[in-house]
Parts: C-alpha cells; structure tokens; sequence
C-alpha cells in the first residue's frame, strides 16, 4: 500500500461515517414520557438532593465512578512532538476507544490549550468532580513530571501519566520474568537505559522498586552518557547520574546485562551487543524502529532474550496491557491514588499471567500451536482474555492493602466474574480473527472484484496481511475501480470470459468434465460454465491454484452455494452441508445454525449440524455451549416438532457424550442462566453461558440472525459453510466491506486448519 493510500485510508477511517472514534449513549430507558421525567426533571432533583446530604453518593446515582478523563495538552504527541491540543484530539479519542473496549471504561478525552503547568494544573482540578480517574497522556517532560505530582497530592481520584508509567509497568514485567530466565538477580545486574524522557525515567524508578542497584544503572539522552559531572542537569537526570568515566552507549554496553532502549532507531550495533555479558536482555523499545533490528540481534546472539514495541515480534511491551486494568481496578474501589504498590501489584500480576498455562484462544489468535513461559513469551499478549480478571483484582487488593481504597471487595470471585461480564460486550473476536489470518495468509480468489465494495475488501485483506487476493471479474472494470480507491498492488487479476484464460479454462473444464461425466456432464458443457466465475473460482480452489474462495456478494445464495456442491463438494464423512452464522452480541460472539441451507432438517440432521457448529466454534478458540432451540421446554410438546429437536439432543447425549448440549429450549430458557437454573436445575446446560444455537428449521435460525443484525446491529460473520471438502465461503447477498473482509480471514483460517489436519 502506497504512503498516499494508507493517509487517505486514515482520514476516510476517521471523518466516515461519522466523525471521530467515541462517542455519547444512553445507559437508561428513554422512550417513555415516563423514562424522561425520571431523567431529567423533576425525577433528576432526589439524586441530586442525595448527593448534596453526602458527595460520595455520585457515585451511586451518576457515571462519575466509571469515567476516567484521558487529558493532554498536545506538547508530545506520539512522534509527532508538540502539535497542540487540537492535532492531538483522534489520539486522545483513540486512548478513549482502547479504555473501553479492552477494560469497559467510559472516557472524555479533553484537549486543554496550555503549556503553562500552573494553568494545565488548574484546569484539571476544575473539571475533576466529573470523573472517577485522570489518565494525562502525551505531556512533554520535564512538565509532565511536576503536572502528575501535583495533581495526585492535590486530588481525590486516581492520577495516572500513561507515557510515564504505562511502559514501565509492562516492561518491568518482562524484566522480572526475562531475569528468571537468565537466572540473573535484579539487585546484580547492570543496567544501560537509553532515553532519559518521562517513559525512561519512570521505566527505571519502577526497576529500581523491583531491586535495582544505582550503582548498577546508566542512562543515556541525546548528548551521551547521564554523569554527575555534566552541567545543567534537570533533576529527574540527575537522579540517574552516574560516576562512571564514560562517555558513549559503545563504553556503557560492555558487561552490562541488560538494555532498555526508548530513545532512537538504529542506535545498538551488534558489536555492542556482542560486548554485553551472557544471556544478555535487550528491550529495544523505540517506535516503529526498535535500536536493533528484532532478526539482526537474535542473529548476532543466540542467548539473547528480546523484547520491542512492535505486534510482529515476540515479547511486545504494548502499553494496553496496563492502563485499561490499572484503572479498572483503581476504579472499582474508589482509589483515592494509583500509588506505587498498586503499580507493583500490576506487574507482579503481568509477571506471573504470563507462567500460567496459555488458553487456546489465544494460541489460535497468534497462529501458535502452544505459547509456554519462555524467552520468546515473557508478557502475555494483549488479546488474552485472562488480563481483565487477573490485573484489576491485583490492583485493587493492592488499593486496600495501601490504604487508598475507600469501597474495599469483598467477595472476590463475584468480582472476577463480574469483570469476565465486561468482556462481552467488546467485540475482540473480530480482532483475534484477523490476527490469526495474518500469521499464514493464503491466497484466497474473490469472484466478484469488479464489485466496489469486494474490491475495497481484497484491498483490505491485502493490506492487512490477512490474504493474498486473486480478483476475478472483468479486467477493465476491476483496473479502473482500483485506480479509483487507489488500490495499486500487483495482485493476479483473472477475466473467466476472457480469451487469455482458454488454456486454463480447457484444463480446468477436462478436470470438471472427468469429475461428472457420469452425472450428465459433457465436456462441451463443462467448458462452457468455466466462463462463468463462480465455476471457474471453485474450480482454482479444487486444482490448487487458489487456497480458499469468498463469492456471493451480488447474487441470491442458492444460485452461488449450487456450484460450489458441484465442484468442491462435501467433505469426507459429511452427509449434510450447513451454514454457522457467528453474532457479535452484548453478551459475546453466538453461533447460530443452520442460517442458510437446510429447510426442514431431520433429528439427525440437527444432530449433525450441532456437531459441525461445535467444531467451528472450536475453530474460534470457544468451548462450544451449545441449545437445540424449539417452542417447548423439555418434553412440554409433544408435536413432532418438538420431537425432533427432543430426538436430536438423545441422540447427541448417547453418541457424543462429550458435548455440552441440552434441549429441547425455548430461546429465553437458553440465554437465560438463572431462569434455567431455577426451574430446569437438572440441564447440563444449568449455570453455563450458552455460546450456540441450533435451530430446529431454516426459517427460526434465518429469522433470527437478520433481526439480531438489523435491529441490535450485531455484526455478523456468516454463514460459514460447514461440511465442505474445501475452504469455500458464499456471502449473503449485498454483505458489507466489513463482512467481506470477516469472511476472507474465516476463508483463510478454514485454509490453515486444513492444512495443519493434512500435515498430522
């Protein structure tokens, strides 16, 4: 992708559809003449009578206590340096949007036009009463410093720099466990910081917490090394002085044991590196070039245990590992401070997540076969779901324990499943699946590139890493519409009706013909549907010339799901072919079968379409908990309506006793965990969280996926094709760039765990 695409795919992405990435809901009922008395006036005037009796009540009848404020004055922005508080405006709003999606806080991103600290200071303290926490973000130090001390002496709510501590809360982690690993004691080893701005600073503060020697610390700034000895230092520098008569980054490297590098690109040679002691521990952190090259060192030392801020290398010290849980613990008990036994607690947690057992969900988010503790695994990934119920629990014990909380837990395992609720409403899924495409992409054929938006899609995925796309259409429009949305990759564009095709078309018709000539295909026949797109992409895919094929973007699904039956077929074992549809929801991703293919399916046929919906599930990283859905609960029918979901769900019990999977259940009984509990104690699905639904016609599962999809604009990917030989995915009918794309990854996941099963 050109540096003129990716800009105007940045400002597309952030002025459509609507402005900016945050936005204002109602948490209440408003439809109702009722709802709005009770809102506004006269209803809101008894809160506002009780929070003047008592001012901590704002946190019992308003936002305040899950509200933090993300607030800069543009003086450092990421690396665009002092911009202002306007320029600065899409990454406070993009803090905003990581706040809530990873840890469910709600955020005010403010942009305050100062750089005088005192008025910055004020300011603050002003506009606080409205929040539960301050998250100050992207303030040039030395001010940064003096601003956060301030504001945390002189307010009552959690004060946090990001920039300062986010980085050495992670990286301090990493160290812990990367010292582990070297069998190396924090208090011995010597330590080079490159850098000596807030995140430096802090970085080395937060080690020396930990154990770290000053003695054994030596920071360098632009002019070279940070000595005792040097004129005009400000006090944060001269807190890390050293009496070492040494001037360059070359001297302070030899026999030290570790790097913290978060100054420039290219700084650390390998001779350097080969100067450092045994098993040495580098986190080149600088963005988006880390001080070394991340293949150059490990290269040029096999013992070297690595970690950089980049998603493409192992050992990433990414900051939403922190503040999201930092503050979602500091929140939920009313911390006064995030003071530094909290900030401890958080690392000793990262620390010690990243040496349990790792789920399967995330292995299969990172294409891995099985993430273990180890020097390309010292901090979790950000993706997995365990941080939420790990992080918050220690930094608020840490919170009670240090006095700053004033609404201590008590029952901790409510809590814990109280912050695994939050996770449902997040939509990680679509994440974790994009990412996992990336890790092997495969060369997926799109039948319809001269549609704009399947052609925005493969510009998508092929941007992203997810795909190798192979455009089919017709060649004109397909090149005329990517020099419109400036998509100028050299990716194979392929006309079917085109005369350039003949010798692959002949090829690929003798195949097809061989195939069903005894079925009353005739080889006059055969060529003449190669011509046709969706016969000649499932054709690619039966011949492997392509690994996966996305269709249906502007045709009715039978029309497109008819040659694939043709030519790909169903897969070995498979008597019904199906389709999964997977909902985004409030309550997290839900599997809904079968959406597309079977009419009026049979007992066994549900049987088998749960079976086939498991295994997708399965595929997604998800235990499958799974309700055969009808009318009736448990034997209350006794139409053979009801008797087949009835029969299903015996047959499943008897053959798959494995399965967690019970019915038959009217929809409110499934998704409803206390009311199942309570009169159906005796379901195997009782307190569970039921993730899938099989439904007992092809009207009930259609229905239902479009009306979630339309009226709770749950985003949908689907319907997955289950049962065929082949990774061959159709599109319902107009589907959106996103659900291209969505399908496209699910194509190319299919691909992989095809061919992981063919090389066991």
């Amino acid at each position: 992708m050109s540096k003129q695409s990716k800009r105007r795919e940045a400002l597309v992405y952030h002025a459509k559809p609507t402005p900016g990435k945050i936005k204002v809901v109602p948490s209440k009922k408003y439809a109702s003449q009722r709802d709005l008395s009770l809102a506004y006036s006269p209803g809101v005037a008894e809160p506002c009578l009780e929070i003047d009796k008592d001012v901590d009540n704002v946190y019992k009848y308003t936002a305040k206590g899950n509200l933090v404020a993300v607030i800069s004055n543009g003086t450092a922005v990421l690396g665009l340096g002092n911009i202002g508080p306007e320029a600065s405006k899409p990454v406070m709003e993009g803090k905003g949007l990581l706040f809530k999606i990873f840890a469910d806080i709600d955020v005010f991103d403010i942009e305050v036009n100062t750089e005088n600290v005192d008025e910055f200071i004020e300011t603050v303290k002003n506009i606080a009463p409205t929040f539960g926490g301050i998250n100050l973000e992207d303030i040039k130090a030395p001010e940064a410093f003096e601003i956060e001390r301030r504001l945390k002496e002189e307010l009552d709510i959690p004060v946090m720099h990001d920039d300062q501590h986010g980085t050495a809360i992670i990286s301090a982690a990493a160290l812990l466990n990367a010292l582990e690993l070297a069998e190396k004691k924090i208090e011995d080893v010597k330590i080079v910081v490159s850098g000596a701005g807030a995140a430096a600073i802090s970085c080395t503060r937060l080690y020396q917490a930990f154990g770290a020697k000053s003695e054994n610390i030596v920071m360098l700034d632009s002019k070279g090394v940070i000595r005792k000895d040097r004129y005009n230092l400000t006090s944060q520098k001269a807190e890390f002085a050293t009496d070492r008569k040494i001037d360059t980054l070359t001297e302070a490297m030899k026999d030290s044991d570790v790097f913290i590098g978060l100054s420039m690109a290219d700084v650390v040679s390998p001779e350097m590196l080969l100067s450092m002691s045994a098993n040495p521990i580098v986190f080149a952190m600088a963005n988006p070039n880390p001080e070394i090259d991340y293949d150059l060192a490990i290269d040029t030392r096999e013992d070297i245990i690595m970690a950089t801020g980049r998603s493409d290398h192992p050992n990433q010290v990414n900051n939403v590992l922190g503040f999201p849980f930092i503050f979602r613990g500091a929140l939920d008990v009313r911390a006064t401070k995030i003071n530094e036994e909290m900030k401890m607690a958080a690392v000793v947690a990262l620390s010690e997540l990243a040496k349990e057992p790792v789920p399967e969900q995330v292995n299969l988010a990172y294409n891995e076969t099985r993430l273990a503790f180890g020097r390309d695994y010292i901090i979790p990934k950000p993706f997995d779901p365990r941080l939420i119920a790990e992080v918050p629990p220690a930094v608020a014990k840490a919170a009670m324990e240090s006095g700053v909380a004033k609404e201590p837990i008590e029952d901790w395992d409510r809590y814990k499943n109280a912050l695994l609720e939050r996770l449902g409403s997040d939509n990680k899924l679509v994440r974790q699946l994009l990412g996992r495409a990336r890790t092997n992409p495969k060369r997926v054929v799109f039948a319809e590139a001269d549609q704009l938006d399947v052609l925005k899609a493969a510009q998508i995925v092929y941007d992203e890493g997810v795909a190798h796309p192979i455009l089919l259409g017709r060649r004109e429009v397909i090149v005329d519409l990517m020099s419109e949305i400036e998509f100028d990759a050299d990716v194979p564009i392929i006309d079917p009706k085109s005369d350039e095709e003949t010798d692959r078309k002949n090829r690929y018709a003798e195949a097809y013909w061989k195939k069903r000539k005894r079925q009353g295909v005739t080889l006059y026949s055969a060529q003449k549907k190669m011509r046709e797109r969706n016969y000649f992409a499932a054709m690619m895919v039966n011949v492997g010339d392509a690994d996966a094929l996305v269709t249906g973007y502007s045709r009715n699904y039978p029309s497109v799901v008819t040659p694939m039956l043709e030519l790909i077929g169903k897969d070995d074992g498979v008597s019904k072919v199906a389709a999964t549809n997977v909902m985004m929801t409030e309550r997290g991703p839900m599997f809904l079968s079968d959406t597309s293919i079977n009419i009026d399916p049979s007992a066994k046929d549900l049987a088998r379409i749960a079976r086939m919906t498991s295994k997708i599930t399965k595929m997604f990283g998800i235990e499958p908990v799974t309700a055969m859905i009808s009318y009736s609960n448990f034997g209350s029918s006794k139409n053979p309506r009801a008797d087949k979901v009835r029969e299903a769900v015996e047959y499943l019990h008897k053959a798959y006793p494995e399965m967690i999977v019970d019915g038959e259940l009217q929809t409110d009984f499934a998704l409803n965990s206390k009311l199942l509990q309570d009169i159906f104690p005796f379901s195997r699905l009782a307190g569970r969280k039921v993730n899938t639904l099989v439904f007992p016609n092809l009207d009930a599962a259609n229905i239902t996926y479009k009306l979630l999809k339309e009226l709770n604009k749950a985003e949908s990917i689907g319907p997955i094709l289950m049962g065929m030989k082949k990774p061959v995915h159709v599109l319902q009918l107009g589907a959106s760039v996103d659900e291209i794309v969505n399908m496209a990854a699910i194509s190319v996941i299919d691909a992989q765990e095809r061919e992981k099963r063919q090389q066991k």
